[in-house]
């Protein structure tokens, strides 16, 4: 009798360490959704999404005199537009032939800050306290449950050196384009020489024509066309060899909602009283 109720009791604390999660090698593959999900990640480049976006929370916008606003929101950067989801983007790129994905890290994932720190505290929670093993453990369950996601797609032309970049909202928010940034050489000179000034400026020169035949004239100030005079409506700003097309508002809702949905299904413990 005293062997089964010893072997009962150990059974039961097997039991009880499993339901709750503190075994010493708790399956965090398992948890994020089977062993095909917890494979190597490695291969990717994965950043915190900060959402420290000072160029948003800073951008004033003012219609010149007499403007009236553009749809700045239906404007294109070589047929990727605000809004697109990351397979959308990236189809435009391979059907259009213009541009290719670079060659390192053309697709950056990331996971918002505030959902890092709640599996951050998850996996700690079940004794994974050693580095390497806790951002194992914090990557494997983000990409299981949905709160990884392609936030940056980086494309290139080589034939002329010209680079877009894509910036996308999170999973919470569908996963579409918010920013685009492209450039090219326009502004730069190839040295010091009087010949090579003349050669900038004049690629300047084409540049900015091509830009005013493809969007018209800028409604705010010299260089924007906005979509209001609310900065969190579409904006476009160019630049010398550079436009950069955004949708702040967009990006302050899916930082807002990411940061609700975190709170919201962060893993306390189950406090009693």
């Amino acid at each position: 009798m005293k062997r089964i109720f010893v072997f009962f009791i150990a059974l039961c604390s097997i039991l009880v360490m499993g339901q709750f999660g503190f075994a010493d090698e708790w399956d965090y593959d398992e948890m994020a959704g089977g062993e095909e999900e917890g494979a190597d990640l490695s291969e990717y480049a994965i950043e915190t999404n900060a959402d420290d976006n000072t160029e948003c929370r800073m951008t004033t916008v003012k219609l010149n005199d007499g403007a009236s606003p553009v749809a700045a929101g239906n404007f294109d950067i070589a047929g990727i537009m605000l809004g697109m989801s990351f397979d959308e983007a990236q189809m435009v790129a391979r059907e259009t032939g213009l541009y290719k994905n670079r060659d390192k890290d053309s697709v950056v994932y990331a996971i918002h800050k505030d959902w890092k720190y709640n599996l951050d505290y998850e996996c700690r929670q079940n004794k994974i306290y050693v580095p390497a093993k806790l951002d194992k453990c914090i990557k494997s369950l983000a990409r299981g449950r949905g709160v990884m996601y392609a936030s940056e797609l980086h494309l290139v032309r080589d034939i002329t050196g010209e680079t877009i970049d894509v910036y996308f909202t999170s999973n919470a928010t569908n996963n579409v384009v918010w920013k685009i940034v492209y450039k090219n050489d326009a502004n730069e000179e190839e040295g010091a020489d009087e010949k090579f000034e003349n050669q900038k400026n004049k690629k300047i020169m084409v540049w900015w024509q091509n830009v005013l035949d493809k969007y018209g004239v800028p409604n705010s100030g010299n260089d924007r066309w906005a979509s209001s005079d609310n900065g969190f409506d579409p904006l476009m700003t160019a630049y010398y060899g550079e436009l950069e097309l955004v949708d702040c508002g967009r990006q302050a809702d899916d930082s807002a909602t990411n940061v609700q949905q975190a709170m919201d299904n962060f893993a306390a413990k189950p406090y009693a009283f």
